[in-house]
């Protein structure tokens, strides 16, 4: 499924739209090159989930939790992680348990994410355009996302 967004106010849209198709527990792994979009994107989901606070990039804490909204949100950047065992040592899943996993750089730790995820992955298509595709696995192939057009 792939979406086209012209703009950072589309691709916020989008993300506040899958908003409502997530469910506690889920993992959403986002793929992209830098200034993509993809915190952009998972503040859109963030705000769809009604967190406040603006939502950064956790690429120097390498995580950052959101709890105020109707899930929480946990949000990891694995940009900076020199092995799969240095994302093991985040407890990750075990920290977003009950809420919604969201992966900067997910194909990063591809090997280690559950049979159950969405994957976004993010391509630049000029300066403020955006190519957003979902590809979905296990229980997200049962999820309307055709439902999420711009």
């Amino acid at each position: 499924m792939q979406f086209e967004s012209r703009n950072i106010t589309e691709t916020l849209a989008l993300g506040r739209r899958l908003a409502g198709l997530v469910r506690p527990s889920d993992v959403i792994a986002l793929r992209g090159s830098l200034g993509v979009g993809k915190t952009a994107f998972t503040g859109g989901l963030a705000e769809g989930l009604g967190v406040l606070e603006p939502v950064v990039s956790p690429t120097f804490v390498l995580m950052r939790r959101y709890d105020e909204g109707f899930i929480p949100l946990t949000h990891v950047d694995a940009y900076r992680l020199g092995s799969l065992g240095e994302f093991d040592d985040l407890d990750a899943f075990e920290e977003a348990s009950g809420g919604v996993l969201v992966i900067e750089w997910g194909d990063a730790v591809a090997s280690m994410l559950p049979r159950d995820h969405l994957l976004v992955s993010i391509t630049s298509t000029d300066e403020s355009g955006r190519l957003i595709e979902f590809v979905p696995s296990g229980s997200w192939t049962d999820r309307p996302l055709q439902e999420l057009s711009i």
